[in-house]
């Protein structure tokens, strides 16, 4: 029976067991304030007693000094007897007031033959009840032994019990029921983590979410319980935040696998179709054979580009910095140059200003230098791409204490506003209905994007009628 509601206990609620155990210790409390208290109680009553009998003892020795005996009992209910003692027996003195069962006040008697000091003795009496009894010496081998009633005092103990049990019952009921109501308040900041907790554990994401609003303000639960919601706020705030990254991250995972599908759907039907235009005769001859073996190496060339930019990509979003930067001291402004160089070979058609700008700056960067080129090349083709023959574009190279900047501007028509929040995402296309000979793939921003913030540093794009400028900031110190 114990071990059975000992289970129960421990598998039941917090605040039933706060509260269980809040009325145990009560009770405890309670029985051992109750039992000091009647013991003094009874002990006092008791002393005020014999205090009185020994007063009434002090005439009641005179009197049987005087006459031998004690003729007249000073209280209701009261016994008074003299003893003769001397011949080492209690022989009574009549006239006496004795009970029909005198043993008790005869052996007190004969004790107090052989005491120096007064005695005091409780007894039952026959059928009388309880009895205090006090013997004194009158005179030498004489003994005076009176008995006063113990009922009064036991009716008031008796009171003072039930009056007890009363008020400390309706107290601990009270404590038991307000203490339970006060627990379940303080302890609701708990019922609410738990509820959110199975949110969680149930996948019900969208209730967790809401759940989330609980704030730890340090008036409900106490600082205890303020401390553990504001961690568990946090933890949530956490876990909320990483399944938003997880979304976002799989959402974008789905998007680019679709648009690497299509992307690579797109030079693999070029190279099946042209390899299958080798099985017939017209396609073999000398001018239509290097035609489509040209159009079979630039469509492998675009798929490997393809491919090198995608894996690229894969292992910048791994954080594999080692793997794909290089880092060496290089001279920023002639990575510009050798840029500017190459875009005025492939593009005679665009005129290409370079500055670099006069004052403080870093002249050796910490980068990769081939990385780096790859940002200035991918910039000036975006800039070549979207704007018409004969657009000018320019390049500038400016420093200041602890940071380069590279600036590609053009003065074509311009990112539309709608445009230019996506304008970094990976196969995000400005012109939807660009072809691909003409465009690429749409990584070019989106690389350049990943390996300037693999560097440390950042891409803005500043545009307005007239002027589309990209800036690369890159810190002097990185790594």
């Amino acid at each position: 029976m114990i071990r059975r509601w000992w289970r129960a206990y421990r598998g039941s609620r917090l605040g039933t067991r706060l509260a269980l155990g809040l009325g145990v210790l009560s009770l405890v409390v309670f029985a051992v304030v109750g039992t000091v208290l009647t013991t003094y109680m009874r002990e006092y009553l008791e002393r005020q007693l014999a205090d009185q009998m020994k007063l009434v003892q002090v005439v009641q020795s005179k009197d049987a000094a005087a006459h031998g005996t004690v003729e007249r009992k000073p209280y209701y209910g009261w016994y008074t007897a003299v003893y003769d003692v001397s011949g080492g027996s209690a022989d009574l003195r009549t006239p006496a007031e004795v009970p029909a069962d005198s043993g008790a006040l005869a052996a007190l008697a004969r004790t107090m033959a052989r005491s120096d000091e007064d005695l005091t003795r409780t007894v039952r009496i026959g059928g009388h009840g309880p009895y205090l009894l006090r013997a004194c010496e009158v005179e030498p081998g004489v003994v005076l032994v009176s008995a006063a009633p113990l009922g009064d005092v036991e009716d008031t103990v008796e009171q003072l019990i039930t009056v007890q049990v009363v008020v400390f019952g309706l107290a601990l009921a009270a404590l038991v029921v307000f203490g339970r109501r006060m627990l379940r308040r303080g302890l609701k900041p708990l019922s609410d983590m738990a509820s959110t907790a199975h949110g969680i554990a149930s996948h019900d994401l969208t209730e967790s979410a809401a759940r989330l609003s609980l704030r730890a303000d340090g008036r409900d639960g106490g600082q205890e319980v303020a401390e553990l919601r504001t961690a568990f706020n946090t933890m949530l705030e956490h876990i909320d935040a990483s399944l938003a990254v997880r979304a976002r991250a799989e959402q974008r995972l789905r998007r680019f696998v679709a648009d690497a599908s299509h992307e690579l759907r797109t030079p693999l039907m070029s190279v099946r179709g042209y390899a299958d235009l080798f099985q017939y005769a017209p396609a073999n001859a000398p001018g239509e054979r290097e035609r489509h073996l040209a159009r079979l190496r630039a469509e492998a060339a675009r798929m490997g580009t393809l491919l090198d930019d995608l894996l690229l990509l894969a292992r910048l979003d791994a954080d594999e910095v080692e793997a794909p930067l290089r880092w060496e001291e290089a001279d920023l402004a002639e990575l510009v140059r050798q840029a500017a160089e190459a875009f005025r070979a492939a593009r005679p058609d665009r005129p290409l200003t370079v500055t670099v700008a006069s004052g403080p700056q870093a002249p050796l960067l910490r980068l990769d230098p081939q990385r780096i080129r790859q940002v200035l090349d991918n910039l000036l083709t975006n800039a070549a791409v979207h704007t018409p023959p004969g657009t000018k574009v320019s390049v500038t190279v400016s420093g200041a204490p602890g940071t380069a900047r590279v600036s590609v501007a053009d003065t074509g028509p311009g990112v539309p506003a709608a445009d230019r929040d996506r304008i970094f995402d990976r196969f995000y296309r400005v012109d939807k209905a660009r072809s691909r000979d003409r465009g690429g793939s749409g990584l070019g921003l989106s690389v350049a994007a990943s390996l300037v913030r693999a560097h440390g540093g950042t891409i803005a794009l500043a545009d307005e009628p007239g002027a589309t400028v990209f800036t690369v900031t890159l810190p002097a110190g990185h790594r």
